[in-house]
């Protein structure tokens, strides 16, 4: 009996070379694609290897040359079976890996599972979600997915690395004048976010001296919130002006140029009316290069309308988001996956009515501080992305 082992290219070519050399009597015992060749499991071909046998012609072998027939044919056989068996745990791992990443909440691993519960409790969106366990699946071993507070740990990390902050006011006054312009759907808390400015920079104390602000509002058709801001500056003793119109608001803007921060509220409007949304734009644009403006968006807003609201208000180049209301909900995943996704920078984070404690310049910190159910180590989230410091506490103790 003698054994043999061929390789070539494809599974026809090794029978046939097989055929070849050792005859028509050749038989195949297994076949399996190997590679060869390559450098650094790089740059290796596919090839086909065949084990087989051509047994003797003679009628009566001797029994000694039977038994070590049968058992050569074990030894074959036995090493096809661990192979075989090796594919099939790879191919069991392969599928437990998707299944992590992409099954059904049942089918998954209970640390990913536990994590999708979270961000569900929290309002983040499908799609950010999705790009969370697709990058559980990347960075994380099966092993090491029984260790949740590590999960935690850094999905935490990865929720922060994608929240932009924006600072308006750094650098006042040594930057002149800064046209700080608030627009937004009504009802989202305009008019009072601007209250809270005004007096946080317009009041100043014996260590921060008070800048020159003003208040400017185009909100002329909302009586009630003209007599607001009217006795907001009263008490805060700001100056406060309005227009009507694109002349009257340049105007405005020329008798204040001797203030270092002029605050303007906007008149609240539905972001599906295009045709006013364009007149107030014709307004705002007068205001020059001198402007910043930033879009209110209150945090009770579903992840669908406030994309919706990014979108309709973008020709307005705002540069960044104020987030009001977030005393009025306990999940703020919402705000996060979109912000997030478009990329779109916070800048001022209010959560209450109160004129001037309720408004805190935007950190990461306080909104990852805002998640419900996962384990938070402060000071290490501290160390990565900075403290949480309200403004009116730089100014009254």
């Amino acid at each position: 009996m003698q054994y043999f082992t061929v390789e070539a290219g494809d599974p026809q070519e090794a029978i046939a070379k097989m055929r070849r050399q050792y005859g028509e009597e050749a038989r195949i015992l297994t076949h399996k694609n190997v590679r060869r060749g390559g450098l650094f499991g790089f740059f290796a071909r596919e090839a086909v290897e065949i084990t087989g046998y051509v047994p003797d012609v003679r009628k009566n072998p001797p029994p000694q040359a039977s038994a070590e027939v049968e058992e050569a044919k074990k030894r074959i056989l036995e090493t096809a079976k661990r192979e075989q068996s090796l594919q099939q745990i790879l191919k069991e791992i392969r599928t437990l890996k998707d299944n992590i990443a992409a099954g059904s909440p049942a089918q998954k691993h209970p640390g990913p599972a536990r994590i999708e519960e979270l961000l569900v409790t929290n309002d983040f969106d499908e799609q950010f979600r999705r790009n969370v366990h697709e990058r559980i699946r990347k960075s994380f071993s099966v092993a090491e997915l029984d260790n949740l507070p590590l999960l935690m740990s850094s999905v935490l990390e990865w929720i922060g690395q994608g929240i932009r902050i924006h600072s308006p006011f750094n650098g006042l006054p040594d930057q002149g004048r800064k046209i700080y312009i608030i627009v937004g759907p009504t009802g989202v808390g305009k008019t009072t976010s601007i209250a809270k400015l005004a007096a946080i920079y317009g009041i100043g104390n014996a260590k921060v001296p008070a800048r020159k602000v003003q208040i400017l509002t185009i909100d002329n058709y909302r009586i009630a919130a003209r007599r607001q801001i009217e006795t907001y500056a009263e008490i805060m003793r700001v100056p406060v002006a309005f227009a009507e119109s694109a002349s009257e608001f340049r105007k405005a803007l020329a008798l204040a140029s001797d203030k270092e921060l002029v605050l303007v509220d906007t008149i609240g409007k539905s972001p599906r009316d295009l045709a006013r949304l364009a007149e107030m734009k014709d307004i705002l644009d007068t205001a020059g290069s001198e402007s910043e403006i930033n879009l209110a968006i209150s945090a009770t807003t579903k992840a669908s309308d406030v994309e919706d609201i990014l979108q309709q208000f973008e020709p307005f180049k705002y540069k960044a988001v104020i987030l009001t209301k977030l005393d009025e909900t306990q999940k703020v995943g919402n705000i996060i996956s979109v912000l997030s996704r478009r990329e779109k920078p916070l800048s001022f984070i209010a959560d209450g009515q109160g004129v001037p404690q309720d408004i805190e310049e935007a950190s990461v910190l306080r909104l990852l501080m805002s998640l419900d159910g996962f384990r938070i180590n402060r000071e290490g989230l501290e160390e990565k992305f900075g403290p949480q410091q309200k403004i009116a506490e730089k100014f009254w103790k």
